[in-house]
């Protein structure tokens, strides 16, 4: 008998998540040495994990015979005490991915349920959608930026959850502070607005998510150690919500979700404001540079406050080919429905120099 006479119907047709080509794969297909390879596809830290993390995992690593925490205590009570909130106002997550799929368990059902997203927006929500039988609304962009009148206008009465993603990715555009609180004040009190922050510490003037939360407002602010942190191999990220949100979201959870790796790894890393420092700097500078060259060669660029950059190249899928041959790998933007773009992540100097010189040897 075919499999597909008797698993879940919907996942035959779900489109499966495509990540960044890992450098491996590249060097397999190509026959280039990964050394040389840059990859600048997955919005990873370019200079790697914290070294407080490095050593902690060191320490950590005889110890992995004993089951963690699955609690976390320790660490939530860190971030908790970083973020200035209660520890009842935290959850954490094998990665911000598993805090979005804990909302589906939390808030929707089968069938009945709808949730409200902006074109060009991260491609997990519509994934989890169709996974969990939930209709995906897709309200229309506004100039690759979230158009948050047309979002609050496709809200229905089945709509459980409605994503924000500030800073949005792909694009790095990012709603206004103003105009982001006057929507979630005008959401009504039955939806729960994600503000999906992975790359909140690379903002200026940042949203003050925290305050709105302590004003009750139903919202989940869905944050990760993979950016800023450079622990994207651990997989691990948190939520913050009013405590009522949080022990709904806490039943879904599977006991150890966060390994005693990545706790070790990431209580050090929170301690490391100045491995913060520098990844921002780096980037700020990055971007900057990345801006101008754009400019100077007349590619259209889109302005973004995380740390890639979005650039039209015409045909995304030759230049990204051809940019792989060159030892470089970005990430095209088709499947997003962008097939003129391509997505680059900031790299080190070194980095950004070679993907200028290969990039401009492709055009």
């Amino acid at each position: 008998m075919p499999v597909w006479n008797f698993a879940n119907a919907n996942l035959k047709s779900l489109h499966v998540y495509e990540p960044g080509k890992p450098i491996e794969e590249v060097a397999r297909e190509l026959g280039l040495d990964p050394l040389t390879i840059v990859k600048l596809a997955s919005n990873e830290n370019p200079l790697g994990p914290s070294p407080l993390a490095v050593e902690a995992m060191k320490q950590a690593a005889g110890k992995m015979h004993i089951y963690p925490d699955g609690a976390s205590f320790e660490l939530a009570s860190a971030i908790a005490k970083k973020q200035g909130v209660e520890y009842q106002n935290l959850i954490l997550g094998n990665g911000s991915n598993e805090i979005i799929e804990f909302l589906f368990h939390g808030f929707t059902q089968r069938g009945r349920s709808s949730v409200v997203a902006s074109r060009y927006s991260f491609a997990v929500y519509k994934l989890m959608a169709e996974l969990f039988d939930v209709e995906f609304i897709e309200a229309p962009d506004q100039n690759f930026a979230h158009d948050l009148d047309a979002m609050r206008a496709a809200i229905r009465s089945d709509t459980k959850l409605v994503f924000v993603t500030n800073p949005n990715n792909p694009t790095g555009t990012r709603a206004d502070n103003e105009a982001l609180e006057k929507f979630i004040v005008s959401v009504p009190e039955n939806i729960v607005v994600v503000l999906d922050e992975a790359y909140y510490e690379f903002c200026e003037n940042p949203p003050p998510t925290l305050d709105w939360i302590r004003r009750g407002h139903n919202i989940v602010a869905t944050r990760t150690f993979s950016k800023i942190q450079g622990l994207a191999g651990l997989r691990i990220g948190y939520g913050l919500a009013n405590h009522d949100l949080i022990s709904v979201l806490q039943r879904c959870r599977q006991p150890f979700n966060i390994n005693a790796m990545a706790q070790a790894a990431t209580l050090a890393a929170v301690a490391d404001t100045e491995h913060e420092r520098r990844t921002r700097e780096l980037n700020f500078a990055g971007l900057a540079r990345l801006e101008q060259f754009a400019r100077e060669r007349g590619i259209a660029s889109v302005p973004s406050h995380a740390n890639f950059m979005m650039l039209n190249v015409s045909d995304s899928r030759r230049v990204f080919v051809e940019l792989q041959k060159r030892g470089v790998i970005v990430r095209c933007m088709k499947s997003y429905g962008l097939p003129e773009w391509i997505r680059v992540t900031i790299g080190t100097p070194a980095e950004m120099e070679k993907f200028e010189r290969a990039l401009a040897g492709v055009l």
